[in-house]
């Protein structure tokens, strides 16, 4: 078991204000598999009070020499991917394989990209009589989600560090462990003290603090749009900046011209990634009414080809989910679907057979489900996908937008200019063209309930950047 008993604030591993900790339970046999502190208000704000202290003199550090230490915390990450793909594997109950790939190796190149982006990044320029210069936007508070641990750190931390911000995170006490091993590669990459700083524990108690404290100039949250709602109320207090990447329930419109099987295969693996765990999910597939049994087989076959097993395991393609509570949440729209009429077309309420431990769920779908189906309309988190049929273009991209959110998407069609023309009538963050690949210079973040502010690239950087102008004299003509 791994356990951390001190918390990260002002460049030392400090003891906690309190004696409270939590226990990280493995999402693929039930036990403890790490133990953290449960930080109180008084760590937030004594990591809040030296990340202010440090600001000033890393907001003046040239943002070439800022990149160095991000390239040294990649390095530093990298060189232990494999422990960092276990715990996350335990925390969150991605298979080993993909965790390696997905949860661990995108954080490293987002580490490594923002080192660069830093160099580069064209911090000012003349326009007129003026100097326009953007400047760090001051003290980040940074709340994170257990889905994608190390993932939404790096590009909330390592674009702030980049901008020349400086850093409280609050991880999630789902998936606390990766968090304090990139505090121990910052550490080791000789981050000025204070620059970044780590309190663990709980939303309502450190949280709160955070998006609170007038010190804090920005809040940027990824979660429950429940949470983010929250912590918006909060921040408007100060008026402080706020980003959120919240919910959403991602529609994948299949045209009547397109490549069935692989639209339908692609639809289901995007629904399926990490158990199902994605903000970004395809979770409605929006078919042509007569060609829903084809459909409908389709997303059977490649459904049940997805069998829960051992996250550990090379072979593994669905893991379980991080958590008992995700477990009965699931189930329970699961049964919902079921009470309110939808097709089950495969899986269902039961514990998959021949996993007696770990928070497993069957891989499911629904067919000829209505669109205000609560199952259609709410953020389920599981994998869990939802059939649903229109009669022409026009009543598929209504189908796609009768949604709270407006997170992700996808557009199949034989014919691309089709499939654009019908992603710009879809009002939603990102759209996949016919399969196209997450690319992560691209902006990502949501219409809607789905939140405000982009992740990624540039795009994320300019977040934690506000804009200074100086008014400079012009020459008198000679």
């Amino acid at each position: 078991m791994k356990t951390f008993d001190r918390l990260y604030i002002g460049g030392k591993w400090i003891k906690p204000c309190g004696d409270g900790v939590i226990d990280v339970i493995d999402s693929g046999t039930e036990e403890a598999m790490g133990r953290i502190p449960q930080g109180v208000e008084a760590d937030a704000e004594n990591a809040i009070d030296a990340a202010r202290v440090a600001f000033e003199s890393w907001s003046a550090t040239p943002p070439q020499a800022r990149g160095e230490y991000l390239a040294k915390i990649a390095a530093a990450l990298k060189s232990r991917t494999d422990e960092l793909a276990d715990l996350i594997a335990g925390e969150v109950g991605m298979p080993i394989k993909l965790a390696r790939a997905i949860q661990v190796g995108a954080p490293i190149h987002n580490w490594n990209a923002y080192a660069k982006l830093a160099g580069e990044f064209p911090f000012e320029e003349k326009v007129g009589n003026s100097l326009v210069v953007r400047e760090p936007v001051g003290v980040v508070a940074a709340i994170t989600p257990w889905n994608y641990p190390l993932h939404q750190i790096t590009l909330k931390v390592a674009a702030a560090l980049a901008a020349g911000c400086t850093v409280v995170l609050k991880p999630s006490e789902i998936a606390p462990l990766n968090a304090f091993v990139l505090a121990e590669a910052i550490d080791e990459a000789g981050l000025p003290a204070g620059v970044f700083n780590l309190v663990s524990g709980y939303g309502p108690v450190v949280g709160e603090v955070m998006a609170s404290h007038p010190l804090v100039d920005m809040v940027s949250f990824t979660g429950s749009t429940r949470a983010g709602k929250r912590v918006s109320e909060l921040a408007a207090a100060t008026v402080k900046r706020v980003a959120l990447e919240l919910g959403g329930k991602s529609a994948s419109i299949v045209l009547d011209d397109a490549d069935f099987p692989a639209a339908i295969k692609a639809t289901v693996n995007a629904c399926f990634l990490n158990s199902g765990q994605t903000c970004s999910a395809h979770t409605r597939l929006v078919v042509p009414e007569a060609r829903y049994e084809e459909a409908r087989g389709i997303a059977k076959q490649v459904a049940e080809s997805f069998v829960p097993g051992d996250p550990r395991s090379e072979t593994t393609r669905l893991g379980p989910l991080a958590s008992s509570a995700q477990v009965a949440r699931v189930r329970g729209y699961v049964q919902r679907g079921i009470d309110e009429g939808a097709e089950l077309v495969t899986g269902g309420v039961e514990r998959p057979e021949g996993l007696a431990r770990g928070f497993f769920v069957k891989p499911t779908v629904f067919g000829k489900v209505h669109p205000k189906a609560t199952i259609a309309q709410e953020e389920i988190f599981g994998p869990v996908l939802s059939i649903l049929t229109y009669k022409d273009e026009d009543e598929a991209v209504r189908i796609a937008n009768d949604s709270l959110y407006g997170l992700g998407g996808a557009v199949w069609s034989g014919d691309e200019s089709r499939a654009l023309a019908v992603a710009r009538r879809v009002r939603t963050g990102q759209v996949d063209i016919n399969g196209g690949t997450w690319n992560a210079a691209a902006p990502f973040g949501g219409f809607k309930q789905s939140g405000h502010g982009r992740e990624n690239g540039k795009y994320g950087l300019e977040e934690f950047l506000e804009y200074k102008s100086m008014q400079l004299r012009m020459p008198r003509p000679a």
